[in-house]
């Protein structure tokens, strides 16, 4: 049986799986309740996507949320997996668990090189220490457990919370609501930092590839190694709203870190003619799904 944490979630809703659940299904962050769900439903394959996230702000402002939370949603998963025979385990990680300072592109190699960014320093130390807990289970109990560290995924069905959501579902939910009123759009920073983002459904897609055909210690990246900024994201999101005022930028804001390109030469290796959707194309997919069922969107 394939097991989905965070099932209710943008990736997770995206995956094929036998069972899926979601924070109403059971607390992850409370070892009774995951022990005996996993001893109930009896997975023989997990694909862990479940996680507290944010954007800079909620990042910046609730270190101690973001580390408790993830700290025990991981430990929890993995340990109850290993107890009750799971036998292949997939867990995302993310690009924040890369150091601040560091030589570009990222490679899984590099993870723990030094202290990640001070922006959100506490959700990357506890997504780091899940890599740990998993080359731990690998040595100590032979697990064939591995991570995967996505760049910046967006898509249908992600939380477009307006102050501590990623940043292209808060936009997109900023920016509609500044067009419904017919006010302009003030956006975070310069504009000037370049991200890497990739579709929901591509990595449903690389998640289940790498359930049943990576075997690494090491994490593999999930990436399209094609950077955009942040001023070229808010047009398209812009011109795809329909949106007709003006876009003002807050440059006393942060901007976090400026770039942090990825390698995603290991993935390219096993899979060199996979075809990753254009970002115009998925944020055009994401705001026609946003618009069709909003308000009943998670935010």
């Amino acid at each position: 049986m394939r097991l989905v944490t965070g099932g209710t979630g943008m990736v997770g809703s995206a995956i094929q799986a036998d069972l899926k659940i979601g924070s109403k299904d059971c607390d992850l962050s409370n070892w009774a309740a995951v022990s005996a769900f996993f001893k109930e439903h009896q997975p023989t394959e997990v694909i862990h996507c479940a996680a507290k996230v944010g954007g800079i702000w909620g990042n910046m402002h609730y270190k101690g949320d973001f580390f408790r939370e993830n700290i025990l949603m991981n430990t929890h998963v993995i340990e109850a997996a290993r107890l009750h025979g799971v036998k292949k385990l997939v867990a995302f990680l993310s690009t924040c668990v890369f150091p601040d300072q560091v030589s570009y592109p990222l490679s899984e190699s590099k993870i723990h090189q030094g202290p990640p960014h001070a922006s959100n320093d506490a959700y990357a130390y506890a997504k780091r220490m899940c890599d740990i807990q998993i080359r731990a289970y690998r040595e100590q109990y032979g697990l064939q457990y591995v991570s995967v560290i996505p760049t910046n995924i967006y898509g249908p069905n992600d939380l477009f919370d307006l102050e501590n959501g990623h940043v292209v579902p808060s936009l997109i939910h900023r920016c509609f609501l500044a067009r419904e009123a017919g006010k302009n759009l003030e956006v975070w920073g310069s504009g000037s930092p370049l991200r890497e983002f990739i579709f929901s459904e591509d990595v449903a897609q690389l998640s289940t590839w790498a359930l049943e055909h990576y075997h690494e210690s090491e994490p593999i990246i999930f990436s399209t190694s094609e950077e955009t900024s942040i001023k070229t994201l808010v047009e398209m999101i812009a011109e795809l709203l329909r949106f007709k005022g003006k876009l003002i930028w807050l440059s006393d804001k942060p901007d976090g870190q400026h770039r942090k390109p990825s390698d995603n030469a290991k993935l390219a290796k096993y899979l060199p003619n996979f075809e990753y959707t254009a970002l115009y194309e998925g944020l055009k997919k994401t705001i026609e799904w946003f618009e069709a069922n909003y308000p009943n969107i998670r935010k």
